[in-house]
Formats: C-alpha cells, structure tokens, sequence
C-alpha cells in the first residue's frame, strides 16, 4: 500500500506542498495573514504567543512555531517577526531551517511598517510559492504517513461507531508501518490501565500512568476550588444533548480512536514523533490545542470524528471529518467527509466503514482536498499555553 507525497530534505513525506507564513509573535500576525492572503499556496500560521513567556510556556511555544516550520506538508518558510519579541524571530527560523527547507526572514521594525513588510514579504513568498510548484509528488510507503485522531463534538454514537471505525483504520495504518497518534488526556481519565496494557514495555506504561495520573491530580486539586464541579466542564451541553452524560461514557468512547495496536511511545505537547506506530500524545482536551500539538508532532492528516458537527479545519494538515450521525451528516453535509451512520443502520458492517475511512485517508494523502480545505476552514491552528499547575506539576523541560 503506498500513497503519493512530497519528499523533503529530512527524509520525511509531504502530503501538501504548502508555503508558510509563520508570525514569531501575535504582533506580527495581520502581516503574516496579508502577506499569505495574495498568493495561492501560502498560508499564514495564526496565533497569540511569542512575547511576555516564560519557563514552561515559553518552551511550548517555540517547540510547537518550530515544529510547525519543519511539518512535512510545508515546503518553504518566511517568518516574520516584530523585531523585539521574546520569541526571536531568528530563533524560529534557526531552528526550522535545521530541517534543511528554504526559510526567508523578514522583520516589521526593520521594514518599516505593515505596508512595507508585506510589500517585502510577499515578494518573498512569490519566490517560495513558484520554487514549491516546480515539485512533483511521488510514491511512497505508509511508514512515511502519520495521522492525529480527534473528537469534537461528540455524541453517543462517536462512542459507538465513528471512533470504533477510526480505530480499525488507524490499526490498517500501523499493520502498513504507518503511525498514529491520540491525545486529549482529560478525555481519557479512567481508561489508562487499558492502554497501558497496550504499552510494548513497562516504561511505557509508567509514562502513560503518568500523563493521565498528572491530568486527574491536577483536577482534583480544582474540584477543591471550584463547588460546581470541574470534571462537569468535560462534558459540553452539545455532548449532553447527544446522549454523552458522564466522563467514563467521553473517556471510553474516545479510547476507541486508538484502535487496537500497542502503544509504542508518549510524546510531550509538539514532539515530532521518532518511532512509528501508536502514539499517547500529552496535550490539553481543547479540539484547537490538541489538533495543534499533533500536527506539530508530525501528523500529515486528521481524522476527526464529530456527532454534533463541526466545520473546523487546520491550515496545514487536512482533516478528514467523520461522523457516525446520519442526522448529523445530511445537516452538516458541507462539512462532514464521511458517515459511519451506514453501520447503525445495517448497510455496511463496523470493518466496512473503518476501511471506507483507510482509503479516504489514503486519497487524501495521495491530494484529494478535504471538505475543510476545500472551504479555507483553519480554527484548529493554535498553540497550549499551560497553566501555573501545570508548571509545577511537569516541569520545565520534562513532560512540557
């Protein structure tokens, strides 16, 4: 089983050949955006960090701007600073420039001003944008593919059919030699001894004791502060109206994205993954944040199961929705790629759909768009900004 992708200088495979515009601060931002808005093929990387962080936060940020730099569906770089950011822009594009890509820099201050800087910027990004057209895609194996798994608004039948169905996909990736990756840690409170006894050693195990042991103490230690309850925050109104009502039911539900394969390894918030197979990736339950952290982790596409229905995409990986709501998918029809709902129904078997899935991520990592891409959805660009508890509870270049 082979796909068709863009090879980069790091040895790893694009499934888009996009340029990216990535602000080093939330300042630079409306240039980034204007600068990405006049030419077809770039994209800007919006987001509101880079400058007053610290410690932990500051160490997320970087990683995450600099992993998106490197991401395989990216071609070429400019970064655009400010010019007195605490997130250097020559940092940022030190770092990406490690992957051995063409990265540009530009910086406001010393352009002078927003016009000028997006006058200089797009000149800049025309080059980049003609230099990637000139590339062509070629055949390769699914050890070079790498997809995130993704809830957002779910219903009883995520649970039931489209996480089910997405498991059997992600297992048809890995049996290839492919990797997968699942996240949101709140969501999966109470399921860590079973995924840890999918761990392929007792070290990871520990670790995704660990991860998910952090996520409960550190609501425990809100529940003290907060009367009405901070485990009922997990579960949305939209999730209750779906006939979701408890965490166990979110939490077991979620879990079935993982399918069946061990778990070879958990990686911090935005680390690109170094081994292929099934991932536990550390990130918050927030859809943006976690899609974030997985893309930035190496992802090239999103499989993204949602019962309510959600129109959100990410500018640099396309993400596949899926739902197992056949209400849902006439409604959200736009939005939604793939319905599952054929196996509440009896039309087609849970193997069925999960293959449905397989071959759609095998299209669209081949250059089929997504119906988010297709429309220019990008919501789920974002970068985790960590609490206080969470610095004291991981710790600077730990778990972070």
């Amino acid at each position: 089983m082979e796909f068709w992708g863009y090879p980069r200088p790091d040895g790893r495979v694009g499934v888009r050949n996009l340029v990216a515009v990535i602000p080093s601060v939330y300042c630079a931002e409306v240039v980034a955006r204007r600068i990405a808005q006049q030419l077809q093929g770039a994209v800007s990387l919006h987001h509101k960090v880079g400058c007053s962080q610290v410690g932990l936060d500051l160490e997320i940020a970087a990683r995450t701007l600099k992993s998106f730099g490197k991401h395989p569906n990216v071609a070429a770089v400019l970064v655009v600073g400010l010019g007195c950011e605490r997130l250097k822009a020559t940092e940022l594009a030190e770092g990406i420039a490690s992957s051995g890509k063409p990265v540009e820099l530009i910086t406001i201050q010393d352009s002078g001003g927003t016009l000028k800087a997006v006058e200089a910027g797009t000149a800049i990004v025309r080059n980049l944008v003609q230099d990637a057209s000139a590339q062509r895609r070629e055949k390769f194996g699914l050890e070079h593919l790498a997809v995130a798994t993704e809830c957002g608004g779910t219903d009883a039948f995520s649970g039931i059919v489209a996480n089910p169905a997405v498991g059997i996909a992600v297992d048809r990736l890995i049996a290839a030699g492919g990797t997968a990756m699942i996240s949101e840690i709140t969501e999966l409170l109470g399921t860590e001894h079973l995924l840890a006894a999918r761990a392929v050693s007792p070290e990871v195990a520990e670790q995704i004791y660990r991860v998910i042991g952090l996520s409960e103490a550190q609501l425990s230690r809100e529940s003290r502060n907060d009367r009405s309850g901070v485990r009922s925050a997990l579960i949305s109104p939209g999730n209750i109206e779906g006939g979701v009502t408890t965490v166990v039911e979110k939490a077991l539900g979620g879990a079935k994205k993982a399918g069946s394969s061990p778990f070879v390894g958990v990686l911090k918030y935005a680390e690109i993954y170094s081994r292929p197979g099934l991932h536990l990736m550390d990130t918050p339950n927030h859809d943006a944040e976690s899609t974030s952290g997985m893309v930035a982790g190496g992802c090239q596409v999103v499989l993204f199961t949602t019962g309510r229905g959600t129109p959100t995409g990410h500018p640099i990986a396309p993400v596949i929705k899926i739902t197992g709501n056949s209400l849902s998918f006439q409604k959200m029809f736009d939005n939604i790629d793939i319905n599952t709902g054929s196996v509440v129904d009896g039309s087609k078997t849970l193997r069925e759909a999960g293959e449905d899935i397989f071959q759609e991520l095998l299209a669209v990592a081949s250059g089929k768009q997504t119906k988010a891409e297709s429309m220019g959805h990008d919501e789920l660009m974002t970068v985790w900004r960590p609490t206080p508890e969470h610095e004291d509870a991981y710790g600077c270049g730990e778990w972070g």
